[in-house]
């Protein structure tokens, strides 16, 4: 079965070539590299916005992107079924594109944040989840200045089930101290009603290999996997 991916490239993205180096020399994934100018959807099973500072973070992050063509070619793979995810700076951008509810805001502490956090899984039916089981806890890290979700009604957020990821601490706990920016109810990933849009501030592409991650995991992996098979459940 051929499955091919785009990884989208904007003016000022910086974990790219990362997410590139795990589909395609990790997963052995066919996968290309694409200018946002110069996306088009049609030939792709799936897309994946990667996490940087598009356009600088000019404005606020995510807003200047989520204007780019690329989002126009990314709305048509969203309404056809395809998986379309983002991470970290992608997950800001298909918020402000109106992808996913909610917006992301500034730390709690106003200030960049950069370390591992470990995250308990809440939805395993995703395009981005499914080769997870419901209350795993992972460890990711992160790096964000804008990681803070907000959505003014959480409740319909869970009754649809879109709530895909949470910090918590290493027993699946969610609490005030393993909330790293100060989230709305722990949120750290999110999902559209479809599940097949997913947006994620933390970064599975530094956590896919065991000789980068701290306690040698390779938690990140389950990520990618369940895009692959994601795309082979909707193929077959």
């Amino acid at each position: 079965m051929s499955i091919k991916i785009a990884v989208i490239q904007f003016p000022g993205a910086n974990c790219d070539l990362d997410t590139i180096h795990v589909l395609k020399d990790v997963m052995h994934i066919d996968v290309d590299l694409i200018w946002h100018n110069y996306f088009k959807e049609s030939k792709y099973d799936g897309v994946i916005l990667p996490g940087g500072f598009s356009f600088g973070d000019y404005l606020r992050s995510g807003i200047i992107a989520a204007h780019s063509p690329a989002i126009d070619e990314a709305k048509i793979m969203v309404k056809d079924g395809r998986p379309v995810i983002g991470i970290c700076n992608g997950c800001q951008i298909l918020a402000e594109a109106q992808f996913l509810p909610g917006a992301f805001l500034h730390n709690e502490s106003l200030k960049f944040i950069c370390k591992w956090i470990n995250l308990k899984v809440e939805n395993n039916n995703t395009a981005f989840s499914n080769k997870m089981n419901t209350g795993d806890v992972l460890a990711l890290p992160i790096a964000h200045a804008e990681g803070r979700y907000f959505n003014d009604n959480v409740e319909e957020l869970e009754e649809n089930n879109q709530i895909v990821f949470r910090y918590s601490t290493e027993k699946g706990e969610l609490t005030k101290d393993s909330n790293p920016n100060g989230s709305l109810a722990n949120i750290a990933g999110i999902c559209n009603l479809e599940q097949n849009c997913i947006g994620l501030m933390p970064h599975p592409e530094r956590a896919s290999e065991a000789i980068i991650t701290p306690k040698r995991t390779t938690h990140g992996l389950l990520f990618f996997e369940s895009i692959i098979e994601f795309i082979k459940r909707r193929i077959s």
